[in-house]
């Protein structure tokens, strides 16, 4: 069974007219999951993250100063990408509680997986920035939970967004019990992720993407970069960030992956997770910018899970 984690606050974040990170994204998400082909999943509404909780990977004082941040009406601008509006921090905390109660679900085996579909991204966001569309870091926050909470000992996160997890990457650089691995374009936004940064344990894993590399390159790197090493790592839980930015429909990026590259990367994550955690696999939706791109994505990444 494949847990579908959604609140319609994701809808309530809202942006500056002509922004690519807009309702509209998770409008297109839910239009997909509503399709007969996906009556099976188990749907749930997740219930916001407790600023405690959100601490695992942020510091309290800064998660304050964003919380004081949000205006009562308008939009502030945190910086030329990242806004907040009135409806905002409750949607990014439901962001992080659906991570969370996404790994609640599979470490305790109530489902062997789950998607979060919620907005704004999180992997931009570093312990103390916000940035690139993101608040909060779902990602880093579900993984810290994993282990506190669970008893994860080794934890990886697969990031296959068109631009770098930044912000993931900052938060795990110097801790050899998570496993960042990324797969990107580069040059491009935010102008990390070199395959020389690899943390302070060899724990950070960048396979960066020529400009117009298309859906061979894209699984050449996953299996010779990050699969590999993924299995060596053999993770209590894997975590993927799904960009699907790299579409080739999408306007922010160069990439030219079709809606089945994500599949068979869905696939082969899978296939790792069932021989070294049980299946265990928490999706979090990250990039993913053309509307139609990012149905036709979400729905062979969504697909692929539910053949679990």
């Amino acid at each position: 069974m494949t847990v579908l984690l959604h609140h319609s606050s994701a809808l309530e974040h809202r942006t500056p007219h002509g922004h690519p990170e807009r309702p509209e994204r998770m409008r297109a998400v839910l239009q997909c999951l509503d399709a007969p082909a996906f009556a099976a999943l188990d749907r749930r509404a997740p219930e916001p993250a407790s600023l405690e909780t959100v601490m695992l990977a942020h510091p309290e004082a800064w998660i304050r100063s964003l919380v004081a941040a949000a205006p009562a009406e308008g939009l502030v601008h945190l910086d030329g990408d990242t806004v907040l509006s009135p409806g905002s921090i409750d949607c990014v905390l439901r962001g992080v509680g659906a991570a969370v109660q996404g790994v609640d679900l599979v470490m305790t085996g109530v489902s062997r997986n789950a998607f979060s579909a919620m907005r704004p991204p999180g992997h931009h966001a570093e312990r103390t920035k916000a940035m690139g569309f993101c608040l909060f870091n779902n990602a880093a926050v579900a993984a810290r939970h994993a282990q506190r909470s669970h008893g994860a000992e080794r934890v990886a996160v697969v990031d296959w967004d068109v631009h770098h997890g930044n912000g993931t990457q900052d938060i795990f650089w110097a801790d050899p019990s998570v496993l960042f691995c990324s797969t990107h374009q580069m040059p491009l936004y935010p102008g990390s992720g070199a395959v020389s940064e690899e943390g302070e344990h060899g724990t950070i894993v960048n396979a960066p993407l020529k400009p117009f590399a298309d859906g061979a390159a894209f699984r050449e790197a996953l299996e010779s970069r990050i699969l590999t090493r993924l299995s060596d790592f053999q993770p209590d839980l894997i975590l993927v960030s799904a960009g699907f930015d790299a579409h080739w429909r999408d306007p922010l990026a160069n990439l030219m992956l079709e809606a089945e590259d994500f599949a068979w990367a869905t696939r082969r994550v899978m296939e790792i997770a069932d021989r070294y955690c049980g299946g265990r696999i928490v999706s979090l939706l990250e990039g993913g910018y053309d509307l139609q791109g990012l149905r036709e994505s979400v729905g062979a990444h969504v697909a692929a899970l539910m053949e679990a």
